[in-house]
């Protein structure tokens, strides 16, 4: 595994910013990768001529998800805290963010993977939000999952925890498009659509576009965390779920 948790790399003479998860097989959305993230995103933000971000992987699999060992009670406080930043951050980025994805893209990959603008994916990829499972709710994902899909369908996931694939993603609108190289599809939409135009005008059309998701999801992102930590993180189910993951065995639900 490498000590790198993200690889950063301008393409296009500084038009393109390419960030890769670097931690593969898994690449968990924990500390390392939040922070790693958070930095190239503030270091780039103000270049004059970048056009956009590419989200993309190392391995075979975009991203199993947090940490569950951060969202144990005596850490969830502040992991929520700097993931919900880099989420708001990602939501209200001044270009847009391609994210190229296949395999597993669960959890909190895929709360950072929805916070970016247009989604490009392989049709076996699987995207789930499973915390359900263990007796906790996806914050950010009930953000914006209802953002990106028919609220129907968004429901459906967050209650149950089970995944979708790329094709469906795509079929379903949460996806722009799926295809076998996921991350080549995102290259060419970007020079084709995104590298010939004005990168001032680009922002503005972003922010145009954004102003009103970023409104709504900082108000709803602020109300579920507190509602994560101050509610959820109360209950016994939400704790015995996380320790029984960390454990390894089955998890003892008392409904309260």
């Amino acid at each position: 595994m490498s000590d790198t948790p993200l690889k950063v790399t301008l393409d296009g003479d500084g038009k393109l910013l390419r960030l890769r998860l670097n931690m593969p097989k898994p690449n968990i959305v924990d500390a390392a990768m939040i922070a790693a993230l958070s930095k190239a995103l503030d270091g780039h933000a103000g270049q004059k001529n970048l056009r956009a971000v590419l989200l993309e992987h190392e391995g075979p699999h975009f991203s199993f998800g947090a940490s569950v060992a951060e969202h144990m009670p005596d850490q969830c406080a502040d992991m929520l805290k700097t993931l919900h930043a880099l989420i708001l951050k990602m939501v209200a980025y001044p270009v847009p963010i391609l994210v190229a994805i296949k395999g597993q893209c669960l959890g909190g990959g895929l709360e950072v993977a929805l916070a970016g603008h247009l989604m490009f994916v392989s049709p076996d990829a699987r995207l789930g939000q499973p915390e359900i499972q263990l007796a906790v709710f996806a914050p950010a994902a009930s953000c914006l999952l209802p953002e990106r899909l028919p609220r129907a369908m968004a429901e459906d996931m967050l209650y149950s925890g089970r995944s979708i694939t790329g094709a469906e993603a795509a079929g379903y609108g949460l996806a722009n498009g799926a295809g076998d190289d996921p991350e080549a599809a995102a290259l060419a939409y970007f020079d084709a659509h995104l590298a010939k135009h004005s990168a001032s005008s680009l922002r503005f059309a972003v922010t145009a576009a954004r102003q009103d998701l970023i409104e709504r999801v900082t108000k709803r992102i602020a109300f579920v965390e507190e509602l994560y930590l101050k509610c959820l993180m109360a209950s016994k189910d939400a704790v015995e779920g996380l320790s029984a993951f960390i454990e390894k065995r089955p998890a003892r639900w008392e409904d309260q």
